[in-house]
This record gives C-alpha cells, structure tokens and sequence, in this order.
C-alpha cells in the first residue's frame, strides 16, 4: 500500500474516537480528534462528518431557563455581546423551530452488511460458533466468505485482489490524493462505533487483536469494494449541505450562558467558605480518629459530607488507581485487567498471596473457585450446544424460574446473601506487587525506591500534613444486574475496574517499616509508629464502604469496630439523601443494585460539572450535590508546583474526558451515547447493538442521563475547574504544557484560579495565557501573564 494512501487513512483516523468494549467501558470524549480545534469549529465539522446534533436541545434550555439554571441578565448580556437585539424569548423560538432533525441514511444497506461482517470477525467468545478463516485476518477471511453472501450480488474470488492494499490501489486510482482523505472520512464515520473499537483494538493490541487482526485499512477496503458492487458514491454528497451559522451560534450562547450560571453559581458557594482558610487550619490542629482517602469521582463528594459528619475524621481525594500503575491479577477467575488510566502504560502487575498463617484457607478458596469456574463453564456450555440446548432448558427450566421469582420480587434479600460472601478473598489474602515483564522473564518484587515513590507521591499530591492513627484508602466500585454497562460505573481511573485492589496494595506498602524508614530519611515524611493503613472499597450504589482488615494488629480493634458504627451510620444518611426518602433508604438502596429490572442502579457521574483542586477545608462545609470532582491539594506545600503540574496534566484531562463523554451522550444520545436500554442487544461480549444491527453504540444510555425520555437528568456543560493556587504557578505550567493550553485556548475546558495571596480573588482563563479577574462574578479586569516574573495582579 502506498504511503499516501496510508498517510491519509491515518489523517482521517483522527476524527474517530476509540468505542470501549462493555467489560473496560472508559469515558472519552467522543471527539478527542478534534480538540486542535475550537469547540465551536470541532462540533460544527462533527456535525457534518456524523450528521449529529452536537448542542441541547432548545427545549432543555427551556427547562434551564425555567429551573433558574440559565441566568436571564448573563444571556441577555451575551446576545448583546454577539450582535443579537431581540429578546431572548424571540430567538428561544427560533431555535425551537429549527430543532435537529435526523436525515435518511443513504448508505443504510452498507452500513447493515459492514455490521453484519463486522459483528462476526471481532465477537469475543460469545457465538458458539466461530466465522472460518478468522485467524488469516478480517480481509483474509471476507473475500474468502463472501463470494457466499447473496446480499452482494454474484461474484467470485478471482473478482477480489489478495490484500486490502491491492483492493484500496485498484478501487482509488480514479481519484484525486485530494480526495482520498474525503473518501476515508466520510466511510470511517458512517459507523463510528465500530470503526472506534476498530481503533481501540489495533492501539491496545489485545489478545484478540494479536490472534485475529483487523485495522482500518482492512476496513475501508472492504466496505469501498462492497460500495462500488452495490454502485454507491465513495465521497459525500455536498450539495445540500447548509451555510446558515445563525442557529449554531444562537445554541453557542445559550450553552455559554448556561455554563457562566453554573460558573457563577459555584463562584458564590466557594467564596462564602474561602474567607480564612489558613487560620481555620491553625484553630482545628486536632488529629481526627481516622483520615480516608476518596476516589476524586463526583459520588464520593456526597459520601465524604456524611463520613465527616458522623465522627471526628478528615477526608481526602485522590485519583481512585492511588498512583500505582498496575494490573491486576484476579484469583477469583484468574483473569488479568488493567486497573490504572487507560493511557498509562501499566508498569506493574498485582497477584494475591496468601496472609501469614493462611496458606490453607487460601489452598482451598482456590480449588472452591476452579469448581465454581468450571460448573459455569459446564452450565454455559449446556445451555448453547445444540444436542444438549434443548433437554437442557427442558430439564433445568423450573429451577431458573424459582430463580427469576426471587430474582424479581426479593432482589435485597439476594444482594445482602451475597455480600456476606463478598470480601472472603480479602480476609485471607493479601497483594503482592511485582514489575511488568514479558512471559520469558521472571519478577522478585519492585525495588524500595520505587515502593518510597508510590507513596511520597500520594502525600505530595494532596498534601499531607498529619497522620491520624487510622488512615483509610478507599477504591470505589459498583454493584448492578444484568446491566451490559456495569463497568462505566467502577473507577475510570481503574480503567472501569473497581478500586478495592489499589487501595489495599497502597495501604500494604504505606505499611512496610522500610518505607516509613526511607520516607523520614529521605524526604522528611515522618509517619508514627501508631498509625496503620488499610484498604477499603465504596460501593457507590449502596453507599456501603467495607473495611479490608484482617490483618489489623488487634490494638487497632476497637478504633476500627467505632469507624465501621460510623459508616453506618453514614450510609443510612447518604442513601437517604440521594434517593431522597428516610427511613428504609439503604434497603431500597440494595433492591436497586440487585434488581435485574432497574434501568438506573445508580446516576453514575452524571450531572458532573466542576472540578476543584484544593483543600478540603474550602469545599467541607458545602454540599455541591455531587456535581463536582474533588482533588485535595496545598499550594503552600508544593513550593515548585510540580505535583500541581501533575494534577492538571491527569486527573484534570480525565475529568475532562468524562465531562465530555456526558455531554455528547447526553445532547445526541442515539449517536454518541447508548441509546435506550430496553431494545440493546449484546454483541461479541464487547459492545451492544440497538435492536438487530446497526453500529455499535459508543456512549452511555439513555437511562443513565434522563429521568424519562424528556426529562434529562445530566445536564450537559462542559467541565469548570477551580484551582485554588498562585496564578503565576498555573500560568507557568500552561506555558509549558501546550496540550494544556490547547484545551483552554479551544474552549474544551474552563480554568478559574482562586489567588490565596490576593485573598482567593478568582481570575478565569481567556485564550492567549489571559485572565480576567471576578469578585462576587463581575468582571473588573483583563491581564496577560507571559511569564512569571512578568506578572502584576491588579
């Protein structure tokens, strides 16, 4: 293939995303090749690639407005500010009348066989059986195969070159180069979702990828030769394409003002509690009985208000993979999975061992899994082979229908049966952390130096003051039924995985007296002999966090039996909060997680909007109903600002992404996010369908965003982060990270600084490395800060 035609395979890649399959379901923003360019140029170019809706509708601006949600005076000021003299009621019509309205898919007949084709070289083990020719690769085994499919009209394989780089040479050499990127893009974005896992699958390299190959190239030359067999246009039709910018601009604003409520709003709640942050940490130097560490996800922000409000504890947060790139290693099916940020590459792998004195119960916990392994294996294996599919489901049928009557009226009692059970593994084994290397390597364990780092480099982050006797790193995880999206509610910063494994891996380490010997020694970290550590995890549905301490030294019992009373205690307030009823609030809280008929075990992340980095002390006392990310972080401690540098450069990107993935499953539900869960249908074990066929749905559903289909729940803005730090020190990081200021620059993200030595005046970023200042949300000035030295605030 030449290098110009793979030049602009590659260049027309760019405007897909990566779809992720259902068991590591990561948010991202659907349009993360886009994000060189504005956000209004992205969506708008978006929306001629996909043919997608990329603004809520007008009437969610509506209900905005109705709700007090869009301030009128901000919207009027940014019509004026954009040319618009009409009130705002004029326009609001206007855009009513012009809502979004989905065209006839010309290629439907195309994309359903590209589909079919495609749903049966990537399935993952769930057909029984497998399409031949699948080890020779997708094009290999295709132009073997299709010379059978009469959907494609009567051909033979002499008709189809050898290799997908033939197919493309032959089928383009009428076209300009300048056409061949048109070509690409407009065939890549007709099924974005397959074409995404496409992209996922040949970046990550899986095991399936390795055993049975397919890539973009493979792709397009298929589906290219299969258009010209059923004589349809390789480029776009242009012709009716529209030139009016009215209505986009018009929804532009709205958002924007939507967005500066928002803004202001938070603005207002944050000022009222940053007063003296400094002398109301000098007044409560008490050491709290216990700290807890919390994922930075909007969930733990409503859990951590009733930890702190049931005892004298302290919490934090910090990105739930607890800085340990690692994969895990699972006893319970021997399983590998990746438990740190999708784009770290994992540096370690986590196994369990097990606890002193407990090499018996962890002998036979083994043999009872490779029962219980096999007997699944044995029931699926009865269920699907045809000799035995009938008189199986004859013979078994009445004992799954006492299953599905106990599944249905007594989902709690089941759920609560099954916790008992839950945390055994952790009872008797602990981690064990070793280096990743290839399978003709051998690993003893990571060096000292390494174990110092992962946990310096969590105190540095949130800064660490003191240490309480008990110190608690708590994953987050989540519990639903028959729910093909149960992982997009676990840890994103686990790579969809629940973070329990993290957590007790940090806490082990946190533990080991050379670790604390090298911390005093080398980086004046002095932890107390009478402080222990423990993992823990929160289940985010239930609002239940287990405490993993089975190997808690006694003297710790009582301490920790007073904590467990606590958490109680929170949870029965925590549910009673979220679902919004006292009384019998975490029972109903453990019906949903188990109820095989709930379409929403949980929110999730939705309604996420802010993200703010700063102590505790300026957020504790408020409640943000969950709508806000929160990473604990001194500026006073962190004098060269490279832990600050850190936190924008992840968790504020991760943030983003999942700020993204809300907002576009949430404006074009049907093409960015899940559609609706009741006709979904599971494809190959990584992805569902609507109905039938069709592509592969890369967002979140319907039911995880709106109330009803009307009535949305999430409301989508994109993300606003607050840094409360001196603004020369985020100025200089954005300096020096252009990807940063990209975001910024292009309007994806937007940054306001709280200036602790300008008593917290908070500034907002504009494009070019400016600021503008806002006290009480009006603006008084602009400055430009091309360096530090060069600063003057005024």
């Amino acid at each position: 293939m030449s290098s110009t035609i793979l030049n602009r395979i590659e260049e027309a890649s760019k405007f897909i995303g990566k779809t992720w399959p259902l068991y590591t379901f990561v948010a991202s923003n659907p349009l993360s090749g886009y994000e060189n360019l504005s956000f209004k140029e992205a969506v708008g170019l978006a929306q001629k690639h996909f043919g997608s809706n990329a603004f809520p509708e007008a009437k969610l601006y509506r209900k905005a407005m109705e709700n007090g949600d869009i301030d009128k005076a901000v919207l009027a000021s940014l019509l004026k500010e954009n040319g618009f003299s009409e009130s705002s009621e004029v326009y609001l019509k206007l855009l009513e009348s012009q809502e979004f309205i989905e065209e006839l898919n010309k290629n439907h007949t195309l994309d359903r066989i590209m589909a079919k084709w495609l749903s049966a070289f990537m399935d993952e083990g769930l057909a029984e059986w497998e399409i031949p020719y699948k080890s020779e690769g997708f094009y290999t085994a295709w132009r073997l195969l299709v010379i059978y499919d009469s959907e494609i009209g009567l051909t033979t394989l002499k008709d189809i070159p050898k290799s997908s780089a033939e197919t493309l040479e032959l089928l383009l050499k009428d076209y300009s180069e300048n056409d061949h990127k048109n070509i690409f893009t407009y065939h890549l974005t007709a099924l974005p979702g397959w074409t995404g896992y496409i992209n996922h699958r040949a970046q990550s390299n899986s095991d399936w990828q390795q055993e049975y190959r397919i890539d973009l190239a493979d792709y397009l030359a298929v589906r290219l030769w299969t258009a010209k067999k059923l004589n349809l246009s390789f480029l776009p039709d242009t012709k009716n394409e529209s030139a009016n910018t009215k209505i986009p601009r018009l929804q532009y604003i709205w958002l924007k003002a939507w967005e500066e409520t928002w803004q202001k709003q938070l603005i207002h709640t944050l000022e009222s509690k940053s007063i003296d942050i400094e002398t109301t940490d000098q007044v409560d130097a008490s050491i709290p009985d216990a700290q807890m560490v919390f994922c930075i996800d909007t969930r733990s922000e409503l859990i951590r208000r009733h930890v702190e409000s049931n005892g004298n504890y302290e919490t934090f947060g910090y990105a739930g993979f607890f800085g340990i790139v690692m994969d895990y290693k699972s006893l319970e099916d021997d399983f590998t999975r990746k438990s740190c940020p999708p784009i770290v590459n994992s540096a370690y792998v986590v196994t369990e061992v097990a606890q002193d004195g407990k090499k018996e119960q962890y002998s036979a916990y083994g043999k009872k899994n490779e029962v219980k392994n096999f007997g699944d294996y044995f029931l699926k294996r009865m269920k699907n082979m045809l000799p035995s599919a009938f008189g199986y489901v004859e013979g078994s049928g009445f004992y799954y229908g006492l299953s599905l009557i106990a599944r249905t009226l007594a989902p709690g009692i089941i759920y609560r049966k099954r916790q008992k059970n839950a945390s055994k593994m952790e009872s008797i084994c602990q981690p064990n952390i070793n280096k990743m290397v290839r399978e003709d390597e051998s690993s003893l364990g990571i060096p000292l130096e390494e174990k110092v780092g992962i946990v310096k480099s969590a105190f540095d982050l949130m800064g660490w003051k003191k240490f309480a006797p008990l110190v608690v790193f708590v994953g987050h995880g989540s519990h639903s039924a028959n729910n093909p999206f149960g992982s997009s509610l676990d840890c994103g910063a686990c790579a969809a995985s629940p973070g329990r494994h993290n957590a007790r891996m940090l806490a082990k380490l946190a533990n080991l007296p050379e670790v604390r010997m090298a911390l005093s020694k080398t980086h004046a970290i002095d932890i107390p002999e009478s402080t222990l550590f423990i993992g823990a995890e929160h289940n985010t549905t239930t609002d239940d966090i287990v405490l993993f301490d089975s190997e808690a030294p006694e003297s710790f019992a009582q301490l920790i039996n007073d904590l467990k009373e606590n958490l109680s205690k929170a949870q029965q307030t925590a549910t009673e909060n979220r679902l919004g009823f006292k009384g019998s609030s975490v029972s109903k809280s453990q019906q949903k997680a188990n109820n095989w008929a709930e379409t929403r075990p949980e929110w999730g992340l939705a309604k996420n909007a802010g993200f703010i980095v700063a102590p505790r002390s300026l957020t504790k006392n408020s409640n943000l109903d969950s709508r806000c990310f929160l990473h604990s972080y001194d500026w006073e401690m962190d004098t060269e600002g490279k832990a600050l540098e850190g936190i924008m450069q992840g968790p504020m990107v991760v943030t983003q992404w999942i700020n993204n993935h809300y907002y576009f499953s949430t404006v074009d539900n049907n093409l960015y996010g899940g559609g609706t869960k009741i006709t979904h249908n599971i494809v190959g074990k990584f992805g569902v369908v609507q109905g039938n066929g069709g592509d592969l749905k890369m967002g979140l559903p319907l039911q995880s965003l709106y109330r009803t289909d009307e009535d949305m729940y999430h409301e989508p803005l994109r993300l606003s982060v607050i840094i409360q730090a001196p603004l020369n020190r985020v100025t200089d990081i954005l300096a020096r990270n252009s990807q940063l200021k990209t975001l910024l620059d292009n309007e994806w993200i937007y940054v306001l600084v709280m200036e602790p030595k300008q008593k917290n005046v908070i500034f907002k970023y504009s494009e070019g490395l400016k600021w503008e200042m806002m006290s009480n949300n009006i603006l008084n000035t602009s400055i430009k800060t091309p360096n530090e030295s060069e600063l003057v605030l005024t």
